[in-house]
């Protein structure tokens, strides 16, 4: 593995405690300020500013626990400067949970992976 894809993996897992813990504005760093993000049900947030508002949301619902991202593969382009990872995710509420397939477009911004999109399909619940 590369150090690259060591970084993102690593990246990966610190968003899944940011997010087990309901911090959404320690999330903010990890998104590129145009970042875009199609939520599961296809709904489209445009901007790091309302991911992490989306985030927030969320964390405020008494049933919510959490969304855990799960790379399968993490693909760096040649140059290092992006890379697409894929995997498997799953969102935890006290009264159930669903599942399905992501893919992310990381990027690489003054020497920092951050997310520059992510696409998140529900297949399970």
């Amino acid at each position: 593995m590369t150090a690259a894809e060591d970084a993102i993996r690593a990246r990966r897992r610190l968003t899944n405690k940011l997010i087990a813990s309901h911090e959404a504005g320690r999330l903010r760093p990890f998104f590129a300020a145009d970042a875009r993000l199609i939520a599961g049900d296809g709904g489209l947030i445009l901007g790091a500013e309302q991911i992490v508002a989306a985030f927030d949301g969320q964390f405020r619902d008494p049933d919510f626990i959490d969304y855990v991202r799960t790379p399968a593969t993490v693909e760096v382009d040649a140059a290092g400067e992006r890379a697409a990872e894929t995997g498997r995710w799953m969102a935890h509420w006290k009264s159930g949970e669903m599942s399905g397939s992501y893919m992310a477009c990381w990027r690489r911004q003054t020497g920092q992976w951050v997310i520059e999109s992510e696409l998140f399909v529900t297949l399970g619940s």
